[in-house]
């Protein structure tokens, strides 16, 4: 706790090491493009243009009329910005510095590449690819073209809220964890709404294998990256179900799954589950040691420590002059004092920084590589009903 530093109402202070993600200073903004302008490509302009000082919104694309007509009145119509629906088009401009691509899961490699091949960064949306052997093609590339940054769209491990879980864990402050919980939980179809009918698998894309890896993609590979980062490591051994068990309504991917990874290597079980038939937990996220538990939301987390460790805290630090801790009803003590801003906010500002510094971003390729290979291993074992291994040509 002296170390950690006991500071108001919050358990730890935020250290330099976890504020570097954005404790820099900006140079000039770097001109960038937005291929995808779906729901979150909409939704990350939106925060690169509370960013001007880093970034200029050069073009944006998408295969979808109606939504290069949504994206243009989002910015602006005097917005300089010019409309796309061939990417291809828009990597020939030589003053484009980054692109960013929040396309279809099935089509994350291909414009990867294509930026990469042209010259450009890349922000590459969560999960980074469709498939092992994209995923491995995708760091070959990387490592062909070293000035040239590739990040992955893990955004909510960017707050400074899970830099300083990843050092409770690295101190061992948890002590020995053995479970992780994690659910993302809905109560609705997932559906978009569909204008024409002929445009159904474009607008829907998530629903069908073709173009998705489901839940397990869209939604768990957040907590399954943060695991892999945090503990240093990989699952070993896969396990899974699933279902279409709320909504039969033409859909591929299952509505219904539970996952469960062996992480021999740190000695830990790790429970993945999303349904969208019921939205009670939503987003959870545990992390259970022999010394205490992380509770976890996007933006704020507790820590409720075990019985023993209670009592031990109890103590006033009488070096620092710091209070009694004060738990809250249910016995648990804020991590930090506020919560954090939105996730993207931070990812973004990294991903400036490690243009500029030609540095490698927390949420790397090869970060993303590993959790794009868990990813297909999960679904592998929820839709052929066997147990997946972790192979040695997987480790990045």
């Amino acid at each position: 706790m002296q170390q950690g530093g006991v500071l108001g109402t919050g358990l730890f202070m935020l250290n330099t090491a976890s504020a570097n993600a954005v404790d820099w200073l900006a140079n000039k903004p770097i001109k960038i493009g937005m291929i995808g302008c779906g729901d979150r490509g909409k939704g990350v302009l939106s925060v690169i243009k509370s960013l001007p000082e880093l970034y200029e919104i050069s073009g944006f694309c998408d295969v979808l009329d109606f939504r290069l007509t949504e994206t243009r009145k989002m910015l602006g119509e005097a917005a300089a910005a010019k409309a796309f629906t061939d990417h291809r088009k828009m990597l020939e401009d030589k003053e484009l510095d980054a692109v960013f691509i929040a396309v279809p899961l099935s089509e994350h490699f291909v414009i990867a590449k294509d930026a990469i091949e042209s010259g450009k960064h890349v922000y590459v949306e969560k999960t980074m690819t469709f498939t092992i052997d994209e995923a491995q093609k995708l760091v070959a590339l990387a490592d062909q073209h070293p000035k040239q940054t590739v990040q992955v769209g893990y955004q909510y491990r960017y707050s400074p809220l899970y830099f300083k879980v990843k050092e409770m864990i690295d101190s061992g402050y948890l002590g020995k964890v053995t479970q992780v919980d994690c659910r993302w939980d809905r109560n609705g179809t997932w559906r978009r709404t569909v204008p024409e009918p002929n445009l159904e698998r474009q607008i829907n894309w998530r629903m069908y294998k073709e173009f998705s890896g489901g839940l397990a993609a869209e939604l768990l590979s957040h907590q399954i990256d943060f695991i892999n980062w945090a503990f240093d490591t990989h699952p070993d051994e896969i396990m899974g179900v699933g279902g279409i068990d709320v909504y039969r309504d033409g859909r591929e991917t299952f509505d219904n799954i539970q996952v469960a990874f062996r992480y021999n290597k740190v000695g830990m079980i790790g429970n993945f589950g999303a349904t969208c038939g019921n939205a009670r937990d939503g987003y959870l996220f545990k992390i259970k040691g022999t010394h205490g538990t992380v509770s976890l939301l996007t933006n704020t987390g507790l820590y409720y420590p075990e019985k023993e460790t209670k009592e031990k805290l109890q103590t006033v630090d009488g070096v620092s002059g710091a209070t009694k801790i004060v738990w809250n009803e249910d016995g648990g003590v804020p991590i930090l004092n506020e919560p954090t801003k939105d996730g993207t906010w931070y990812a973004l500002k990294d991903f400036y920084k490690a243009i500029q510094n030609n540095s490698l971003p927390t949420s790397n390729v090869r970060r993303g590589a590993s959790a794009a290979v868990c990813v297909a291993l999960a679904n592998s074992a929820i839709y052929d009903n066997k147990i997946e291994y972790w192979k040695k040509e997987y480790d990045f």
